[in-house]
């Protein structure tokens, strides 16, 4: 019986040390060492043959006889996550999802394998037991379906559930609950989460069967477990939103088969994630009820590629302490700060001694910067008390000089504010090189500097 011994090993990056020391030499980071207990027997054996025949022998081959062709996917039957995917599983695929507590991530799983009629998926819960996951799956529908369900954490019990059942779809929920027998840390610890996501690769790379990963993220927001668990997937999808809110998006990280500009949105709803397929509807649902209150603009950015109208709320107000307040939900602080000194260095508005606060409604978080127009003009209707015409939407990026630079996709940006009944929309002057107009039955306003768009929008 080999000896057991204590190593120290980063939680970020997985680098491992004899002795605990305060700053991690491989990635940087301060006090990520972790106390493991470690076996003196190897780790990597040979505990399953995942194929029927011998592995083949590789050999380098040159790049120009390498053929190509067009990925197959699987169809989800979920235009969203088919979308973010980039058009569907693709078999042996190894995809990790993760998110908040609570979020929606087993549901959204649960009822994308419930959905596939003509596959079997083998759900395997860490964390829950077979009749918690029944009435879920009751609540989402009332079907049949080709899902087979084990509450299993040991990770070579569950590839003997594989080799009986011959699963399409595998889904482990989560990786931080599983655990393999030649390791004798605790489930969810360093080298647990990295030698089971390593079984799970080469089983999916072997077999050709996806396999998709739950996995639990930290209280900064990160994945939690080695960030070589990140590397070693294939895909990576962060399911974001507010518990609050009936709004989630689910954002590609990373994306070895498509893009990661892609995002889907759905609406949590007693029976599940239902796909939001115009999401600017619902987005604006309550825009009549703030008609004539100040604070209030439209955007109209693009995530990935679909447009979105979005209702950008601001509030100014005298600073009750010395220093003003700065907050920002759905947009990025510092990018607010820089366009608050725009206005102050370029238009001549003084907003060093108030309070700034700013909302993207529905709980959404935008990356866009063709939402800078709509950030200042519901900053200045705010400070001066004055609303905007609800018909008038508007886009574009503010460059540090004033100037309003020109966005990408602006027929798409006009198309959906006028499909929306929008009849004014504001854009950047440099878009209006090639654009014909004559059709549209939208007022287009082209503007060069913030102070032309605020004569536009204030008079």
């Amino acid at each position: 019986m080999a000896k057991e011994k204590i190593q120290y090993v980063c939680s970020a990056c997985g680098y491992d040390s004899p002795k605990w020391i305060g700053k991690c030499p491989s990635c940087g980071d301060w006090n990520t060492f972790v106390e493991q207990r470690v076996g003196g027997k190897a780790v990597y054996d040979k505990r399953l043959q995942f194929s029927s025949g011998p592995a083949p022998k590789s050999a380098p081959v040159r790049m120009s006889t390498i053929a190509t062709s067009e990925e197959s996917r699987i169809n989800l039957g979920d235009g969203e996550l088919n979308r973010v995917l980039g058009g569907g599983l693709v078999p042996g695929s190894l995809t990790l999802l993760g998110g908040e507590p609570g979020i929606g991530k087993s549901t959204l799983v649960l009822q994308t394998a419930l959905f596939l009629k003509d596959k079997t998926t083998l759900y395997v819960s860490g964390e829950e037991s077979a009749r918690q996951i029944k009435l879920r799956a009751d609540r989402i529908t009332q079907e049949e379906s080709g899902v087979l369900v084990v509450c299993e954490a040991m990770i070579e019990n569950v590839f003997k559930h594989v080799e009986a059942s011959r699963p399409d779809i595998l889904v482990i929920d989560s990786i931080q609950t599983m655990a393999t027998a030649d390791l004798e840390s605790a489930p969810g610890s360093i080298s647990q989460i990295r030698e089971c996501a390593a079984l799970l690769l080469k089983f999916a790379k072997e077999t050709g069967t996806p396999v998709i990963i739950i996995g639990h993220i930290t209280k900064e927001g990160s994945i939690a477990g080695p960030k070589i668990l990140e590397h070693m997937v294939d895909t990576v999808l962060q399911f974001e939103g507010d518990q609050h809110y009936m709004y989630r998006i689910v954002r590609a990280i990373k994306n070895r088969f498509g893009s990661t500009a892609e995002l889907g949105i759905y609406e949590m709803r007693q029976t599940g994630l239902r796909p939001v397929t115009n999401p600017s509807e619902l987005l604006l649902s309550d825009v009549d009820n703030s008609e004539g209150l100040s604070g209030v603009a439209i955007a109209c950015a693009i995530e990935g590629v679909r447009p979105l109208l979005i209702e950008t709320q601001a509030l100014v107000s005298t600073a009750a302490y010395g220093t003003p307040q700065r907050s920002a939900t759905g947009f990025d602080l510092r990018r607010l700060n820089m366009l608050l000194a725009v206005l102050e260095k370029r238009v001549g508005f003084k907003l060093m001694q108030k309070d700034v606060y700013l909302n993207i409604a529905g709980g959404i978080r935008v990356t866009d910067t063709a939402i800078d127009l709509s950030v200042i003009a519901a900053v200045l209707s705010s400070n001066v008390d004055t609303g905007i015409d609800r018909d008038v939407c508007m886009t574009g990026e503010v460059g540090l000089s004033g100037e309003i630079r020109p966005v990408s996709r602006i027929l798409q940006r006009i198309a959906e504010a006028e499909k929306l009944g929008f009849s004014t929309i504001v854009i950047p002057q440099a878009n209006m090189q090639g654009l014909d107009t004559s059709k549209m039955k939208i007022r287009v306003v082209p503007v060069r500097k913030v102070e032309e768009a605020l004569r536009e929008l204030f008079g």
